[in-house]
């Protein structure tokens, strides 16, 4: 067992303008900082690093998977290193010669121990960032209620709050930031939030949605994060931080619904429904698989508003002030209608999803591994196929019987699976880590090969491969495989259960995808070809 924190000591009061010291040379005056960042593969990580370069700073960032890394458009300008939270020896060596920290991962949805897990990855940063001489920490928690006893809390926010304590007693100057709901394209709470209210136009709700929180837009979280680099060394404490308005989650569907030219909603509170009961609900409605929803929704049972804005004395608003509520939204479904989400939840980690191994792997050597392997021959050049497969899947569809897909994917909801409700990032681009309604993209080499790993549930490891070649006589060739090494009887049955009928899906997805590329290639110039699905 690991040994207990120390308890920690008082937040510092924070010191007035007029006592507080001198920022040491160079600090916050644009002086270039060398600075770590965990979870950049997260939403907020992966958007927090080009906010630091665009700064002049320079970038490390610690990866569990490095290649979830490599094609965001960031990814040449910075080093990534291989290590693991959890990891002394990685962490240390992530740290050596940085001046800023930033912790940016918790252990949600890793088990019912997750608790343990954030508590013992927190130490080890810790004691980590001190070892190697790292001149600030800084931390996103959660915004907690006052005057709620932490054991009264969701286990969500406690070990949040848990986190916070540890790294500010590690010795190392700590920035935690508390914030309440994050608003912005791609985020968990505003993907609750907004299908939520697109799709439930009479809602039968739980009390919670009449608790005031305080939303902050994520731009400002960002600017805030940034921002946090340059804090003098002899500021170490937490900070609330939230946008200008207070809100009901009653009120912010009903504004969601306004700015998004909905009709008003009609929102009936009811005090039946238990946060179990209403995540199960929610895992439902949304996108969100139920191990996230239960602690969004843990989360708002208690009022959660900032009760100071002092991180102001160091780092003021802007001169508009903070971005409100509805500018906030605004901003989101702009970034979701364009196309243009850098970083989403559903990018990261799936709790309860498969991980590794992989087909490629030299141990899956004597294991079982189905698989239905389809080949086709097409008129057209290998670029025109490519560019059919890379545009698969959200609303370009899957090619073959529209039916049995969405059966596939209700029956993965219906057991607390994604389901096929997250889409894509890009109508017309895929990298690795990205969502793909239920699959998830393991590799992408462009022009060659798209590899798929399934997060539907399923009694054991799925993948669908397709990809592009020439045949001997330099015909354009369309590869297709989709694989399945089966956990234990019921892996088994399952393939045998399903397998006759893959003719008609994998077949019929084969199929039209090459017809689909052989039409476009001839089309004149100018004009779409159709979209073949039977």
């Amino acid at each position: 067992m690991p040994t207990p924190a120390p308890p920690p000591p008082a937040p510092s009061p924070a010191p007035s303008p007029a006592a507080r010291p001198s920022p040491p040379p160079g600090a916050g005056a644009g002086q270039p900082l060398r600075i770590l960042v965990t979870g950049a593969s997260g939403y907020l990580g992966g958007r927090l690093v080009p906010e630091l370069l665009a700064a002049g700073h320079t970038v490390r960032c610690l990866a569990r998977t490095p290649a979830k890394l490599r094609d965001h458009p960031w990814s040449a300008q910075v080093e990534v290193v291989r290590g693991d939270v959890t990891d002394h020896g990685s962490l240390r060596r992530a740290l050596d010669g940085t001046d800023v920290a930033y912790y940016l991962v918790h252990a949600l949805g890793s088990g019912p121990d997750f608790e343990e897990t954030d508590r013992r990855a927190a130490r080890l940063f810790g004691a980590a960032a001190r070892d190697a001489g790292t001149g600030r920490i800084v931390y996103l928690g959660g915004l907690t209620p006052e005057g709620v006893p932490e054991r009264e809390l969701s286990p969500h926010l406690r070990s949040r709050a848990e986190v916070g304590r540890i790294l500010l007693a590690s010795g190392v100057p700590t920035a935690v930031l508390r914030a309440a709901v994050v608003i912005g394209s791609g985020s968990a709470s505003f993907e609750m939030l907004r299908h939520l209210t697109e799709r439930l136009p009479v809602m039968v709700t739980p009390r919670w949605v009449r608790t005031r929180v305080q939303p902050i837009a994520v731009r400002d979280v960002l600017r805030i994060l940034a921002g946090c680099a340059t804090l003098p060394p002899d500021v170490s404490r937490t900070f609330d931080i939230g946008g200008p308005d207070v809100l009901t989650y009653q009120d912010m569907m009903r504004r969601y619904a306004a700015v998004a030219g909905l009709p008003p909603r009609l929102i009936v509170p009811v005090g039946v429904l238990s946060p179990r009961l209403s995540s199960l609900w929610i895992g439902i409605v949304t996108p969100l698989p139920g191990p996230l929803a239960r602690p969004l929704v843990e989360s708002l049972r208690h009022e959660v508003v900032c009760r100071e804005h002092d991180l102001t004395r160091w780092l003021p608003d802007p001169p508009q002030g903070p971005t409100g509520f509805d500018a906030a939204l605004r901003l989101a479904l702009k970034r979701i209608g364009d196309g243009e989400v850098a970083t989403r939840w559903s990018s990261a980690a799936t709790p309860g999803a498969p991980s590794d191994p992989l087909p490629t792997d030299p141990d899956w050597a004597g294991g079982s591994l189905y698989s239905d392997t389809r080949e086709r021959t097409v008129d057209a050049s290998p670029e025109a196929v490519w560019r059919i497969i890379e545009s698969i899947g959200g609303e370009n569809g899957w090619y073959s019987l529209p039916a049995a897909w969405a059966a596939r994917g209700w029956l993965d909801r219906l057991s607390g699976g994604v389901g096929l409700r997250r889409g894509r990032r890009d109508p017309a681009r895929l990298r690795v880590g990205d969502s793909l309604d239920f699959w998830r993209v393991e590799e992408v080499d462009p022009g060659r090969l798209l590899r798929l790993r399934a997060e539907m549930r399923l009694p054991g490891l799925a993948w669908l491969e397709m990809g592009t070649g020439r045949s001997e006589d330099g015909r354009t060739v369309y590869r297709q495989r989709a694989l399945f090494h089966p956990h234990g009887l019921a892996g088994h049955l399952y393939w045998w259960a399903v397998s006759p009928w893959h003719h008609l899906v994998f077949g019929g997805m084969a199929r039209n995808i090459a017809a689909t590329a052989a039409g476009a290639a001839a089309a004149p110039r100018g004009t779409g070809a159709g979209t073949p699905t039977g």
